[in-house]
């Protein structure tokens, strides 16, 4: 049965606002596979904080179009799903590409590609490149280390000579004391 036009139109406004909230998505190739792998997929996907979707080629390259996003033409082929990351482009992407690589999942699947941060389109290395790169909360772990280490390092010091003045002055106590 064939999709009514509104539908598409529906289905193309979803897109569009996945898209809007995303920094990135990879295109899967999965045809043949089993519901409850899918199912394991998705709720991967859904851990990393994203979004799986089976979309029709042809209505996703209108939502891209129409989100002002880069058409991944030559990933756009065949029945393929795409995983939206939501604000974890990296995570998402190595969420999928370890679950691919689990088991037999490779033989029924393959990550065909993607497009980051709205313009740069990437080929199914390019994706997996995207997956070695920290996750957003490493970033903002490695941001805030960044921050407090000053902070410490002036602890320290203070510590360091707030102990000194402390020394000094048991040692003249320890001196004065012993003198009368």
């Amino acid at each position: 049965m064939p999709i009514t036009r509104e539908r598409k139109e529906e289905l193309v406004a979803q897109y569009v606002e996945l898209l809007k909230n995303s920094n990135g998505f990879a295109v899967i190739a999965s045809a043949g596979m089993e519901v409850q792998k899918v199912q394991e997929l998705r709720k991967k996907i859904y851990e990393a904080g994203g979004k799986y979707v089976v979309a029709k080629n042809t209505l996703l390259r209108i939502a891209l179009e129409q989100a002002g996003w880069s058409v991944p033409t030559a990933a756009l082929e065949g029945p393929t799903a795409v995983a939206i990351a939501v604000d974890n482009f990296p995570g998402l992407a190595k969420a999928v590409l370890d679950y691919v690589k689990e088991g037999d999942n490779a033989t029924k699947m393959q990550v065909k590609g993607g497009v980051m941060g709205g313009n740069e389109i990437l080929n199914a290395a390019g994706v997996e490149t995207a997956s070695t790169l920290p996750t957003l909360p490493e970033l903002q772990a490695q941001i805030i280390g960044l921050i407090i280490a000053p902070a410490q390092s002036i602890v320290n010091i203070l510590n360091s000579a707030e102990s000194g003045v402390v020394n000094v002055l048991q040692a003249w106590m320890d001196e004065n004391n012993g003198a009368a």
